[in-house]
């Protein structure tokens, strides 16, 4: 737990909307790092820019920096788990983020983000991770994302990762100065299992970074944080890729849209044109969401839910199963992206055969 200091129930979140230069077409480990420390760089540039942003618009500081999806990295391709594990992953205690740690420290608050992660106790896979920063500069929370159709999760690894870190491990939330945090990576938002497991651990605010399509029409990512936000009464801020530079498809093809959602789903701020920005910022009362959440009140949804109705029904029926990357206890080195695709068609299969489809 980070060092307690007095309660900041008040203060301005950014959701910076920041531009990824690729690291798929460098040719090396080293080309990439250099690549990795650029937009380290301008993420540090912008952050201190945004930390400024109350001495001119709400008087209320900035204490919470969210960046988008694979900020530093973009996302593979083509590359194998092995070229990606040595081309744009992060090791834990590497400079990258001891960088991301300068930033938050110097700017006193908390900065999330995702990205490529390499594990020691697992060293056969790559994680993708979405952490917290606290102003001291540590990372003070770390979650891997659980759900991918092409990559490696802990649920592909379920039963040693669970032994490796625990249950606890699995949906992590942090109490802060600045309210109880958790996090969310990109396409989890459309899984509300996700959200409610952070959120009966007592997240406040979820940090999402995300990269995905914009539009003037409402999306499906946009759509499900709104309902996310109302039907665990919590703050979501999402940050959304500017850009994706330097691969074979349109750098604006992930763009626009990221937003502050309040606790009653109504959007506080949004980025509505694509572009590098950070004019998604908004002042998060939590003071105002623990009221709401002690209210005695109809509209009080999360002390009425009844969790154990539901817990017979998923424990009974199962889906997508887990273990995928386990072989009599070893992690095995991930499959071609063609295998994982095989594996959603048997699982199809199978709930068709057994009437759930």
């Amino acid at each position: 737990m980070p060092d307690q200091k007095p309660e900041v129930l008040e203060y301005t979140a950014v959701a910076l909307q920041v531009s990824v230069k690729a690291v798929n077409r460098c040719k090396d480990r080293e080309s990439s790092r250099i690549r990795i420390a650029e937009n380290l760089k301008r993420i540090g540039e912008y952050t201190t820019a945004a930390a400024g942003l109350h001495k001119f618009f709400y008087g209320v500081p900035v204490r919470l920096v969210v960046l988008p999806e694979y900020a530093v990295t973009s996302f593979p391709i083509k590359e194998s788990p092995a070229e990606w594990r040595d081309r744009a992953c992060l090791a834990q205690d590497g400079p990258e983020y001891e960088e991301l740690g300068r930033i938050a420290q110097a700017n006193n608050l908390f900065l999330g983000g995702n990205v490529y992660e390499v594990d020691p106790a697992f060293p056969e896979l790559y994680f993708q991770t979405c952490f917290i920063i606290g102003p001291n500069g540590n990372v003070i929370l770390r979650y891997r994302r659980m759900t991918s159709s092409f990559e490696p999760t802990p649920h592909d690894v379920w039963d040693k990762y669970i032994d490796t870190y625990g249950p606890e491990s699995i949906f992590p939330v942090v109490d802060t100065e600045i309210g109880k945090l958790g996090t969310i990576a990109s396409e989890e938002i459309l899984y509300p299992e996700i959200t409610r497991c952070v959120v009966m651990r007592g997240a406040e605010v979820i940090l999402h970074p995300t990269s995905e399509p914009g539009s003037p029409e409402p999306t499906i990512k946009e759509i499900c944080r709104r309902a996310r936000a109302i039907e665990n009464q919590v703050y979501v801020v999402a940050a959304n890729t500017a850009s994706i530079d330097d691969l074979p498809i349109p750098p604006y093809t992930c763009s626009a849209m990221s937003t502050i959602i309040d606790y009653n789903g109504n959007i506080l701020c949004e980025a509505a044109a694509g572009g590098e920005a950070f004019n998604s910022n908004a002042v998060i009362d939590v003071g105002s969401l623990r009221r709401k959440r002690r209210r005695t009140a109809m509209a009080n949804v999360m002390s009425r839910q009844p969790f154990q109705i539901y817990a017979d029904s998923y424990a009974k029926f199962r889906y997508h199963e887990g273990n995928f990357l386990l072989r009599d206890g070893r992690v095995v080195e991930p499959p071609d992206r063609e295998t994982f695709r095989r594996r959603q068609e048997a699982n199809i299969e199978r709930l068709v055969r057994a009437g759930l489809l």
